[in-house]
């Protein structure tokens, strides 16, 4: 069976020039599985909280300090892109670190039929590199941008020591994207995915 797919794009508020990525997605997946989608192909550590804001619905890891201040939150893992294409969703709010609040728009440029032959997701295309984690939101990360990217700013050799590398805004470090969202792949299909590969065996042979 052919399984329905959603391109997803996603791209960071208040930076410029922007930082986006584009994904082709299973409508099959879930709010919990796109926050870890996301993660990787920003380029994310996964060491936050988050939430996804669709219309006056909050979806994330419910938490018991939740009821305290009043925040109805819902299980990501109980909503599935093919709910929200249903009910004619085709953008929403995805937030992460709610400290240097990182805001995405997560908008559903088109869904059509996958392609029997790829393993899904998969990254389609993207441009410049995400933000450290815990680099200060966008007004610490234009600060760290500046300090990384200039050998004679003052704050250089302090911002090269804390980031442990130098930072290339222009990389999204592509190779990794692919490989570790070909891992999600794997892992969804299962025994599908064996079966389907012994198929190409046989084929070949």
């Amino acid at each position: 069976m052919i399984e329905p797919i959603a391109r997803i794009r996603i791209e960071l508020q208040d930076i410029e020039p922007k930082i986006w990525r584009r994904v082709d997605v299973p409508l099959s997946t879930s709010l919990m599985g796109l926050h870890d989608i996301i993660q990787v192909a920003m380029g994310w550590q996964d060491e936050h909280l988050f939430d996804f804001r669709v219309g006056d619905k909050i979806y994330s890891e419910p938490y018991p300090d939740d009821d305290m201040y009043e925040r109805k939150t819902y299980n990501a893992k109980s909503i599935r892109l093919k709910t929200l294409v249903e009910r004619g969703v085709g953008q929403f709010l995805y937030t992460y670190d709610f400290g240097d609040n990182w805001q995405h728009d997560i908008v559903i440029e088109s869904v059509r039929d996958g392609d029997a032959e790829v393993d899904y997701p998969v990254f389609v295309d993207g441009a410049k590199r995400c933000p450290p984690d815990d680099v200060g939101g966008p007004p610490g990360f234009m600060d760290f941008l500046e300090a990384m990217l200039n050998p004679t700013h003052e704050e250089h050799r302090r911002m090269l020591e804390w980031y442990g590398k130098p930072f290339d805004p222009q990389d999204i470090n592509e190779a990794h994207v692919r490989r570790v969202l070909s891992w999600f792949a794997d892992r969804r299909r299962g025994p599908l995915a064996s079966h389907r590969n012994g198929r190409r065996k046989k084929a070949i042979n």
